[in-house]
């Protein structure tokens, strides 16, 4: 308790309280098999935002303290209502063991590659149990200075509880197989551990970073959850395709990434909206979701986690649509049409 004390005195006079849609905010977390870790960053501002003015810096196994060894300046600009993916730069296709590559699938979604030698800087090497801190201002060029230093330093986002080493299933805090869960206190092992193997997709409906620490990290008070991989399925029959060995051949479930819905959204992407506020409900589901205030909707293309399109739905004008997504687990895209040709996208879960 003291400890946490401590770190909230340092860091509460730093801090700033941003409002809503008026600065970056972490939209996407991945922490898949091996060395496949990514972040994406959304813009939820009208204007194109500068990313040199920004820092991603990890805070490894209940740190609570990182120097410029664990964090590492971004690169690059968002454009408004825009992300931006941030991979782990291992590209080396003959990599083995700490330098395995990263999935061909993710290297496709990357904007930007950080941090390629781990002994230099480890910012993106976080394992489930590891709070990451997108934070603004520029580092300094000493690699042991703590990250506070930077010149201009402001907290913008935080993924995690800082100062905090979560437990694994069995209830063990530990270096690498930790991770925060669905159950209270969501760092004893307790229910799912998300943080680990999965993906974490920010709520539409949250407009800002997390700017001070919490007491409690609920993972799903601000999240989604997806699966680090998923099966690769037959697209014309539903079936699992077997490797050469006889075992499921998986996939990355990274295909959410380089997309992000956000209540932040200009109104001309909300057109659809005009006459009745269009929502999804019940998400996540068990396989049929309603469309509410449909009528401008002229047609649903429903995607899957590999980017396939699985079904097209046209709308016969009712104010609420049904789509059946049948009972297979995982991450869908909903890409809807209005009779302008205007588009949004809406990502449901089926659990």
């Amino acid at each position: 308790m003291k400890k946490s004390l401590l770190f909230f005195t340092l860091f509460s006079g730093l801090s700033t309280f941003a409002q809503n849609c008026s600065d970056l905010f972490i939209s996407e977390y991945v922490e898949g098999w091996s060395n496949n870790k990514a972040l994406e960053i959304y813009n939820p501002t009208s204007s194109p935002i500068n990313l040199s003015n920004y820092f991603v810096a990890r805070y490894s196994n209940g740190s609570t303290t990182a120097t410029g060894a664990n964090a590492i300046q971004l690169n690059g600009t968002i454009a408004p209502f825009n992300v931006y993916v941030a991979v782990l730069d291992k590209q080396d296709p003959n990599g083995t063991g700490q330098e395995a590559p990263v999935w061909d699938s993710l290297l496709a979604r990357a904007d930007g590659f950080y941090a390629p030698v781990y002994n230099t800087n480890n910012s993106f090497y976080w394992n489930g149990n590891d709070a990451v801190m997108l934070g603004k201002g520029t580092l300094s060029s000493d690699p042991t200075a703590n990250v506070t230093t930077a010149t201009g330093f402001a907290i913008v986002d935080i993924f995690g509880k800082i100062g905090e080493n979560p437990a694994n299933a069995s209830g063990v805090a530990s270096a690498n197989d930790g991770a925060w869960s669905t159950g209270f206190p969501y760092s004893s092992g307790q229910g799912v551990l998300v943080t680990s193997d999965h993906s974490l997709l920010r709520k539409a409906s949250i407009q800002k970073g997390v700017a001070t620490p919490v007491s409690f990290f609920n993972p799903l008070s601000e999240w989604d959850t997806i699966p680090a991989v998923i099966v690769r399925l037959d697209p014309a029959t539903g079936d699992t395709i077997l490797g050469s060995t006889g075992s499921p051949i998986l996939d990355g479930n990274w295909n959410s990434l380089g997309i992000h819905s956000c209540e932040c959204a200009p109104a001309a992407v909300q057109s659809i909206k005009q006459n009745a506020e269009l929502s999804i409900f019940p998400n996540p589901t068990s396989g049929i979701v309603y469309l509410k205030g449909a009528s401008m909707v002229e047609k649903v293309l429903v995607y899957n986690a590999l980017g396939q399109l699985v079904e097209s739905v046209n709308n016969n004008s009712k104010s609420v649509l049904s789509i059946d997504l049948g009972t297979m687990k995982g991450l869908y895209l909903l890409k809807i049409t209005d009779a302008s040709g205007e588009q949004i996208t809406k990502r449901v879960i089926v659990k």
